[in-house]
């Protein structure tokens, strides 16, 4: 009988310890915590500079703008930047080299996407270009300073 309660009390006691070290482990980040710092790792001169809400801001020389936020209404995550009204090749490079980090999705493609985006706007079609691109959604805004890009993805996918 003693026996018995030895190895039940030896069964509590391993349960307990294990819940202890399950609750005392660190918290893993989210997904945009997690995007921020792999894109600082793997893109020169990136910097990111704080976290609001649910949104990570950070810097470049070539971008005004950029930031990756997380779980919106319409969508899991989305990668937005701001740049001069005439973009640059570098600064379509550096949206799609983002992309392709953010989304898992090849960096042509998503440089040919952000290009299409960005290239579309104009007297024809206007300062306002929404497109679908390899299941990305990019939405491409301009005004008399400056034009942006806001790709993000569906929830359902």
């Amino acid at each position: 009988m003693t026996s018995r309660l030895n190895v039940r009390g030896a069964i509590v006691l391993a349960a307990a310890l294990c819940g202890l070290v399950a609750l005392a482990s660190p918290a893993s980040a989210d997904r945009c915590d997690d995007s921020a710092k792999e894109l600082a790792n793997n893109i020169d001169k990136l910097k990111v500079n704080f976290r609001a809400a649910n949104i990570v801001y950070m810097t470049h020389p070539l971008a005004r703008e950029l930031s990756v936020g997380c779980r919106g209404d319409n969508y899991s995550i989305e990668l937005y930047a701001k740049g001069d009204r005439k973009p640059k090749p570098e600064f379509i490079a550096l949206v799609g080299s983002m992309a392709a980090i953010v989304f898992t999705v090849t960096k042509d493609d998503t440089t040919t996407g952000a290009s299409r985006c960005l290239k579309r706007m104009g007297l024809l079609r206007g300062d306002k270009v929404s497109l679908r691109y390899r299941r990305l959604n990019m939405n491409c805004t301009r005004t008399k300073t400056d034009a942006a890009i806001a790709i993000t993805r569906s929830k359902d996918e």
